[in-house]
C-alpha cells in the first residue's frame, strides 16, 4: 500500500524541518509518495533564504500530514488562515504530526487541545503559556497522543520519521533507515541533554525565586510545598505557575538542577558518586542513575569515563 505523505510549509518555515523527515521517508522506499504543499502554491521560502517549490493546499487526502516549524508558524498560529486550513487538511488525514513550532499551528487548529505535545525545548513555556489545555512535556523527543504525533526541535523531526516508519512498517524498516542516515533508531535521552535550567527561566519573580531556592538548597528535601513558600504562593497556585511558566513540573525542575549540579561534579573531580549523589539532594546513587538516564541518557559512571579519557587526550 503507498502512503501519501504531505508536509505543509509556510513562509520562513525552518529548512531542516522539512528536508530532515523528507528523506527518512524517501530513503524508506516506494511505500510512500511525497507531497509539499503551502497555502497558495509555488516557491515559499525559508527561513536559511532557500525556496521549496510547492503544490497549492487543496482538497487532498494525506495518510500523514506533517507541519513544519519555523518563525512562520509561531506567527502563523496568531492568525485565522494557517490554523483553519491546518484543521482543514488534518480531518481528511488518518495522522497528523508536527516537527519543532509546528505544534504552535497544531495547537492554534485545536488538534493538540486536551492532549500531551512537546516542541522546541526553548518554546515549550510558551506553548504551555499559550495553549493551557495542552499537557506539554518540553523534554520529549518526540510525543504521539491518538492520532496526533508531535516532535521537539529541527533535527528531533528526523526522529519523528523514524518513528512513523516504524509504526508503519516495522522496527527492521526504521533501522534500515536510520543506518542510511547514519543517525540512532531511537536517540538517547531527552532534550534536557541540550538545555541549561536557566533557559527555563520564568517571567515571574516569584517563580524565579523558587528557582534559586531549589538551586541554594539542592542537598535538602524540596516538596513542592517549600518551593512554593519560598514563592510566597499556595502549593496549587505554585504548581500551576511553574508548569505554565516553565513547560516543566516543579518535581521534574529539581530533577534537572540536581542532575546537572552532579554532572558538573563527576565529570570535573574525582569525588566518589555516592557522595556526590547524597550531596545533590538525590538521596542514593540508584536515583541519580535513574534521573541521568532519563535527561542524559547515560549513567553517571559512562560521563565519569568520558570525561577522564577527555582529560588524558588533553
Amino acid at each position: 500500500m503507498t502512503r501519501n505523505i504531505g508536509f505543509f510549509i509556510f513562509p520562513e518555515f525552518q529548512i531542516l524541518d522539512l528536508t530532515g523527515p523528507l528523506s527518512a521517508f524517501q530513503i524508506a522506499g516506494p511505500e510512500y509518495r511525497l507531497h509539499v504543499i503551502s497555502a497558495d502554491g509555488g516557491l515559499v521560502a525559508s527561513t536559511a533564504a532557500l525556496e521549496v517549490m510547492t503544490k497549492r493546499a487543496g482538497d487532498q487526502t494525506f495518510d500523514t500530514l506533517m507541519i513544519a516549524g519555523g518563525r512562520g508558524a509561531r506567527t502563523g498560529s496568531q492568525t485565522e488562515t494557517l490554523p483553519a486550513l491546518v484543521r482543514d487538511m488534518a480531518l481528511r488525514s488518518r495522522r497528523v504530526a508536527s516537527v519543532c513550532t509546528g505544534a504552535f499551528l497544531l495547537a492554534a487548529a485545536g488538534l493538540l487541545d486536551g492532549r500531551r505535545a512537546t516542541t522546541h525545548w526553548r518554546r515549550a513555556a510558551d506553548l504551555q503559556k499559550r495553549f493551557p489545555d495542552i499537557a506539554v512535556d518540553g523534554d520529549k523527543i518526540y510525543v504521539k497522543d491518538g492520532s496526533v504525533w508531535t516532535s521537539a526541535g529541527i533535527t528531533a523531526g528526523i526522529d519523528l520519521a523514524l518513528a512513523l516508519i516504524e509504526d508503519d512498517l516495522g522496527g527492521d524498516a526504521a533501522r534500515a533507515v536510520a543506518q542510511e542516515l547514519v543517525v540512532y533508531h531511537r536517540r538517547p535521552g531527552g532534550q534536557s541533554q541540550f538545555s541549561a535550567m536557566l533557559e527555563l527561566a520564568p517571567d515571574s519573580d516569584r517563580v524565579r525565586r523558587a528557582l534559586s531556592f531549589a538551586r541554594e538548597h539542592l542537598h535538602e528535601a524540596l516538596p513542592v510545598e517549600r518551593l512554593a513558600e519560598a514563592a510566597c504562593l499556595s502549593p496549587r497556585q505554585f504548581g500551576r505557575a511553574f508548569r505554565a511558566e516553565t513547560g516543566e513540573t516543579p518535581a521534574k525542575a529539581v530533577e534537572r538542577l540536581r542532575a546537572e549540579a552532579a554532572r558538573g561534579r563527576i565529570e570535573s573531580s574525582s569525588e566518589p558518586i555516592e557522595s556526590i549523589a547524597v550531596s545533590v539532594g538525590f538521596v542514593d546513587p540508584e536515583r541519580m542513575r535513574r534521573a541521568f538516564l532519563r535527561l542524559y541518557g547515560q549513567p553517571p559512571q559512562a560521563l565519569k569515563r568520558a570525561a577522564r579519557a577527555l582529560r588524558v587526550i588533553g
